[in-house]
């Protein structure tokens, strides 16, 4: 039998992490056994569901490689089926209508509370024959089984048992007649013959609903995986002060798709040792019935730590589009593509993300540097490089070829003119040319820049010290 899973997020919000971490292991585990993945939008609660969500959970599924084999499929558009799937219980004396108002319920909860018990429904209505009035507001409630237990053997959290007793006649029509989530999602993953459902254990009091359901209609239990939720590093459940927020706004940070996934699949399952996992290895190697039943900790060091290394590890191909994003975003455009695949290896091993990285390039696309790093201006631009730094501008400028060799030999022919140390010639030059103290180096530095910007960089370094100079007398 071919698996099938699927991934099914309510379009209320983004797509946080802990929903990309859903969607992964499905992709994953799915890829594992040669399956298929299916994307389903769960749009039934029509009052909070908005298409800009909609919009942005697609978005981010994009972004991670994470796309579907089939959909996305809308449950609102099966509501009919849903429907119909309850007129049937109704016939079969499985479910039944429930008249009691909010205020009825609201006492009997209140009541229950007195008396110690758990509030739930008792099944009052499951015993009228008519109807107390011909236009009596109603809901259509689930007649459960009173006896027995529901129980499933979990992928991740083992056994699980609930007693029938322990539950409620569950709501599967709401009074103004639309279908609940409960009796949609069973309809739903029966008529697209899902056999295993991955989502988060938060999910868990839904299960033995679900499968009474499924039961009740004759139809196959799919199985269960029911992953621990992740929290954050002060052990609470994971919230937007902890980064619980789009994960689009991961790659606004400047992290790459494939370490986010890289750092999500390390949150639950392991491999032996191996930290770093590319998504062909993941998908080799991650099963769902090796994740750990305790809860994730999200920590951003590690995240950082991992992204750091795919940047690293990448192909320049590979992190050019995520690059001229970046570069987007701070008023950079139209930047040659063939140009940034030879210059980003200058830049791997220096940036942690791509925003980083960005920012290190950004001096050989603006016209105008911003003003110099003042610890980096006072530490490297002396007066007394004015010399030098005036004799290497000139020097560069009638050099004959633009190549690595002859700016090489450039820098050493004024070195040993003026009898100093590169470091004395190379940083205030790095000052000149980046606004920074920090750049690859200086030879590849000039090289990437070009003749006409170092020259007019230089120059201006040179007013600069000379002004400083002016300002000391």
């Amino acid at each position: 039998m071919t698996l099938r899973t699927r991934f099914a997020p309510s379009p209320t919000g983004f797509l946080h992490i802990g929903g990309a971490r859903t969607a992964l292991f499905c992709h994953l585990h799915t890829r594992h056994y040669g399956g298929t993945t299916i994307l389903r939008v769960e749009d039934t609660d029509i009052e909070r569901t908005k298409q800009e969500a909609v919009e942005a959970i697609l978005e981010g599924m994009r972004w991670l490689g994470l796309e579907p084999d089939e959909g996305p499929y809308y449950q609102s558009a099966n509501s009919q089926k849903h429907l119909d799937i309850a007129d049937q219980l109704l016939i079969a004396e499985q479910a039944y209508r429930c008249y009691c108002s909010k205020e009825v319920l609201d006492q009997m909860r209140d009541e229950q509370r007195a008396s110690g018990l758990k509030p739930r429904y008792d099944g009052r209505c499951s015993k009228l024959k008519s109807a107390p009035s011909p236009d009596a507001p109603f809901v259509i409630r689930f007649r459960r089984p009173k006896v027995g237990e529901v129980i499933w053997q979990d992928k991740i959290q083992g056994e699980v048992r609930v007693r029938n007793d322990e539950l409620d006649d569950l709501i599967l029509v709401r009074s103004d007649g639309t279908p609940t989530y409960n009796l949609a999602v069973v309809v739903d993953d029966h008529n697209m013959g899902i056999n295993l459902v991955i989502r988060g254990e938060d999910h868990l009091s839904n299960t033995p609903r679900q499968i009474q359901l499924f039961e009740a209609l004759a139809w196959d239990v799919p199985d269960y995986a029911h992953m621990p939720l992740l929290h954050g590093e002060d052990g609470a459940k994971l919230s937007k002060r902890h980064g619980a927020v789009s994960v689009l706004s991961f790659r606004e940070e400047g992290f790459l798709a494939s370490a986010v996934n890289n750092y999500l699949v390390r949150l639950g399952w392991s491999h032996g040792d191996q930290e770093i996992f590319t998504t062909k290895e993941m998908e080799e190697l991650f099963d769902i019935c090796e994740v750990g039943r305790s809860a994730a900790i999200f920590n951003s060091d590690k995240l950082l730590w991992i992204n750091s290394h795919h940047i690293m590890d990448a192909q320049p191909e590979d992190l050019v589009d995520e690059l001229i994003y970046q570069l987007k975003l701070i008023n950079i455009e139209d930047v040659d593509k063939k140009r940034l695949i030879e210059i980003i290896p200058e830049f791997q091993e220096r940036s942690k993300t791509m925003v980083e990285m960005a920012q290190k390039v950004s001096f050989l696309f603006v016209d105008e540097l911003p003003e110099y790093e003042p610890s980096a201006a006072k530490k490297h631009m002396k007066i007394a490089a004015i010399d030098p730094l005036s004799e290497l501008t000139k020097r560069l400028e009638s050099c004959p070829e633009w190549d690595i060799d002859s700016i090489e030999k450039v820098f050493k022919s004024v070195l040993d003119a003026y009898e100093i140390k590169m470091v004395k010639l190379a940083q205030p030059v790095r000052v000149a040319l980046t606004a920074t103290a920090t750049s690859p180096g200086i030879y590849e530095t000039v090289f990437m820049l070009g003749r006409l910007k170092t020259i007019s960089r230089l120059q201006a370094g040179v007013i600069f010290l000379e002004e400083k100079a002016a300002a000391t007398e």
